[in-house]
């Protein structure tokens, strides 16, 4: 049998070498030179047809293969999450960050880069190169709203630009944070279009909201949720880094002419602010003298190291921070306590970067890979109110922790049993010098944030500074005239909008080169500001930790400032140039209807909730939902809306013999906010996890045997408004089984990234004796669970 196999492979080689030898010429050419890279696909040329008989007679016709120009870069995109100004020692402030400081010291380095302020918007804009309006995303996603400009939903005519390069030759990956999904496509039937694999990744791994639980997250490989590995030290940011470089190895490996394009997004500095140990111990007391005095030392280091201006003045704090001084001594505690969780996440957070940068060096890809590394997709957030918190779904659920309760998680702060965020006069400092912060859209402490470019073939200066005026929107235009593409007019049959960033490209050869982003808009929940030739005019409508706005719209207050003479915005100018100001007023609602700014929406939390605002909800006009074991990973936005409102469960199990019933039925949410049917020792029982301060458990009278069960739990709702108790009955087999009292509920939002789940509760517990993932998996069968709301 050998023998005749050894012979039958002989003769395939003679004939592949007659074959190749034979008259035949073999044009296998690439005809991708002189192609329209405009109209994306591009389109395979119509193959030949043929007279020849036999094949070894004929003319093998060239290859058709699309390849990324000759010589085209590799290209890192770095994005960092809620980092202002002074987030890097680049930038003066007070956390080393040697890689960033690395990059721009090999590179160029920009201290008039812009963003929108918030983190959704950012991100479009900065994979489209349109306004973050002309995205549709003209706030988070989670808050979209009816409206054109507001609905959170990426038109086709705005194709990112991962998708051009993936269709110009490029392999593309992303991972970390995405928030840009619609937030109620992010469910099992999609649509899938707007997924990352389908806005131009070939590969996806991380998670899909505005943040996530880096102990315990709820993350993506593609369209498939990953199981968590039983591992106690499990690190969001360190496996997004283990992935990332795996992925830059591999696709090296296999194909090393051809370039990548990487999108590395951490979760990081985005609260939760979640840090190993080891790296909070590096900062204990490096914060005792509060911000205030950091903002003064901060600023003087900045203009040490020429970041900003000589005679750069601070911007006063706003009126809300307090002065440190003025803080009792359990407040400095816990405060300074907050910032050192903080800067150890920043570290964490540089150091992973640096080591996927150290990975593209390793395998010889530096020269020729251009490091575009954005520190921060707005301003450092403040979010955290005036006291911090140790569970940020406090925040968006109106709830005010106070500082004795929270100094009781003071030694747990940053770690698995907590999902802090600081208090808000860090985040000033980490803006300084500018005034405010995140959502502020109006001021430079909101939008302005560190930016670095490292690309030895493309730059050959290295360390200098640049001074224009730029914007996320002028990266995607910079990445496709450094690689030497033209900016595509239609992709997959739709003509596209133009682009309306400007490519950074002239800065990198002349240090003083005259600005060419001349005009921008800014508009975030009705903070707006309009910047035209060195003048910016603004409103301040409202502070993030204000729950309504200051003024109608039509009454607000605008300002005017030079900024080319007025680095920090101190110098108001209202009054000395009232025509310059009607000037910007009057272009920025001029661009404003160009870009879909208009209608504002300066609304918040009531843009939480889908019916409010004529956002799409898949739930809608539905009471009822039947669930059966097996379903997981339902996000809140795709779930049933059970708050405020009476509730009633219908579990169908049926219990094993030989083994007390444990487990859970459903759960949604996690340790910091959610509800749970389950069984414990065979008995039934109800908890509901008040914003991880408050637990209330219903238990049933009776102890399960074998057999198949109906289970009812009824929660009445008390009404009179919103977050209220209600009281809670068991039903086993219609028969009544025991009741309790809640005394509270969430009225806005369980968790921004947990989600519900039959049969297992995924990431972290409701039920802390139960547990989460595989051991709280339920040891018999769930035939079907019905959600009912009254």
């Amino acid at each position: 049998m050998k023998k005749i196999t050894y012979t039958l492979i002989a003769l395939v080689l003679l004939s592949s070498a007659s074959f190749a030898s034979s008259n035949q010429k073999t044009d296998t050419s690439i005809v991708t030179n002189s192609i329209d890279r405009t109209i994306l696909p591009i389109k395979e040329p119509t193959p030949p047809t043929f007279t020849e008989l036999d094949v070894r007679n004929a003319k093998l016709p060239p290859r058709f293969e699309v390849k990324a120009p000759e010589g085209a870069p590799n290209v890192l995109l770095v994005l960092i999450d809620d980092l202002g100004f002074a987030g890097t020692s680049t930038f003066g402030g007070p956390v080393p960050t040697p890689t960033f400081d690395k990059v721009a010291s090999e590179g160029l380095y920009f201290n008039n880069f812009h963003t929108t302020a918030v983190c959704s918007p950012t991100r479009t804009a900065l994979k489209s190169g349109r306004n973050h309006h002309v995205g549709n995303m003209g706030s988070i996603i989670e808050t979209g709203t009816g409206f054109p400009g507001n609905t959170g939903k990426i038109p086709q005519n705005v194709t990112p630009v991962a998708e051009m390069l993936r269709l110009n030759g490029y392999s593309t990956a992303a991972f970390g944070k995405w928030h840009e999904l619609a937030a109620w496509e992010a469910n099992v039937s999609g649509p899938f279009d707007r997924w990352p694999t389908r806005q131009g990744f070939d590969k996806f791994y991380g998670f899909l909201g505005g943040e996530t639980n880096q102990w315990a997250p709820f993350i993506y490989d593609g369209v498939h949720p990953v199981e968590l590995p039983d591992d106690p030290n499990y690190h969001f940011m360190e496996d997004m880094t283990d992935q990332a470089t795996a992925w830059i190895k591999y696709q090296k490996a296999l194909t090393p002419d051809k370039p990548f394009f990487m999108y590395f997004a951490p979760g990081a500095t985005h609260a939760p602010h979640h840090v190993p140990q080891s790296y909070i111990n590096k900062w204990k007391g490096k914060f005792d003298g509060g911000w205030d005095a950091m903002r003064e030392q901060i600023l003087a280091r900045q203009i040490e190291m020429g970041i900003t201006p000589k005679g750069t003045k601070l911007a006063p704090k706003p009126e809300a921070i307090q002065e440190w001084e003025s803080l009792s001594a359990d407040e400095k505690r816990l405060y300074a306590k907050q910032a050192e969780v903080f800067a150890a996440f920043l570290e964490m957070t540089d150091y992973e970067v640096g080591r996927l940068i150290d990975a593209i060096d390793e395998i010889g890809q530096t020269e020729n890979t251009m490091v575009i590394f954005v520190y921060g997709d707005n301003g450092t957030s403040a979010e955290g109110g005036t006291s911090g918190m140790y569970s940020e779904m406090t925040y968006f659920n109106g709830v005010q922790e106070t500082v004795p309760d929270m100094l009781k998680k003071i030694d747990e702060w940053g770690g698995p049993h907590t999902y802090p965020h600081m208090a808000a006069g860090w985040a000033v400092m980490f803006d300084t010098p500018y005034k405010w912060t995140k959502q502020m859209g109006s001021d430079h402490g909101g939008t302005k944030v560190g930016m670095a470019v490292r690309w030895p073939k493309g730059i050959k200066t290295k360390g200098e500074l640049r001074t224009q005026f730029t914007h996320v929107i002028d990266v995607a235009p910079t990445i496709l005239e450094a690689i030497g593409l033209p900016e595509p007019t239609e992709v997959n049959g739709v003509a596209q909008r133009p682009m309306d960033g400007t490519s950074m490209l002239y800065t990198f050869k002349e240090t003083n080169a005259k600005e060419r982003h001349t005009t921008q808009y800014f508009e975030m929940f009705g903070n707006r500001a309009m910047y035209h030739d060195g003048w910016y005019a603004r409103t301040i409508h409202r502070a993030p930790w204000e729950k309504t706005p200051r003024r109608p719209l039509t009454e607000d207050i605008w300002e005017l400032y030079e900024v080319a003479n007025d680095f920090s915005l101190v110098n108001d100018l209202s009054a000395e140039h009232p025509e310059k100001l009607k000037e910007l007023q009057a272009l920025f609602m001029k661009v404003a209807e160009e870009n879909h700014v208009l209608p504002i929406d300066d609304r918040v939390f009531e843009r939480i909730i889908a019916a409010n605002v004529g956002r799409p909800d898949i739930m809608a006009g539905r009471s009822s939902l039947t669930l059966a074991e097996g379903m997981t990973g339902m996000t809140e936005n795709t779930f049933l809306n059970i708050k405020n409102k009476s509730v009633v469960i219908t579990a169908e199990i049926k219990v094993k013999e030989g083994a007390s019933s444990n487990g859970i039925i459903i759960a949604q949410g996690g340790r910091f906010g959610g509800w749970a049917l389950y069984v414990k020792d065979g008995v039934p029982a109800y908890d509901y996890n008040f914003l991880g301060m408050e637990r209330y458990t219903v238990k049933a009278s009776e102890k399960l045997k074998p057999g198949k069960y109906t289970i009812k739990f009824d929660f009445a709702y008390d009404g009179g408004g919103i977050g209220k108790g209600g009281m809670g009955t068991f039903y086993i087999n219609d028969t009544k089984s025991g009741e309790g009292r809640i005394e509270r509920t969430q009225p806005a939002i369980f968790s921004a990234d947990e989600t519900a789940d039959v049969g297992i509760d995924l990431s972290t517990p409701v039920v802390e004796t139960i547990g989460a993932e595989h051991k709280s998996k339920f040891n018999g069968h769930i035939l079907k669970v019905v959600v009912e709301v009254l």
